[in-house]
């Protein structure tokens, strides 16, 4: 996603608008890549290094995930404890795939930097829906 995408899918003075999109695409993203996971586990697999089944059962995983977080972004205001445990589930998220790359996971060169790149879209993900959880919670004083 580019900064000027990412401008355009913020640019509203509504800070409920904003949090509910990066929610949105949050579910998007994370859905496309579960059922990608899903679908073609065995040449992702092989490109990634990364074995099947891990690919189903975190695909399975992020495929559920991603409905709850699309459940979240369709409410009219989503309430902050949610929003906080998709924030925290983001960073996990992130931290644990670190942390999985550098202790067991043997990836091919594609498969080390998908790992990285998705830890570094989700953290972004959750830095971006912290602030505009603060935002909103700071508009409705």
């Amino acid at each position: 996603m580019s900064a000027t995408s990412l401008a355009a899918l913020t640019r509203t003075s509504d800070p409920q608008t904003v949090l509910r999109r990066l929610l949105a695409l949050d579910a998007v993203v994370t859905g496309a890549n579960g059922l990608a996971y899903l679908a073609v586990s065995g040449p992702l697999g092989r490109l990634l290094g990364i074995d099947r089944g891990l690919l189903l059962a975190l695909g399975a995983f992020l495929f559920v995930y991603a409905a709850g977080v699309a459940l979240l972004a369709s409410r009219a205001r989503p309430a902050a404890f949610p929003v906080r445990a998709v924030i925290e589930a983001n960073l996990a998220w992130s931290v644990l795939s670190c942390v999985a790359l550098a202790t067991w996971l043997a990836p091919t060169t594609a498969g080390a930097v998908w790992t990285v790149l998705q830890a570094l879209t989700v953290a972004a993900f959750a830095a971006l829906q912290h602030v505009a959880l603060k935002v909103r919670q700071g508009s409705s004083d």
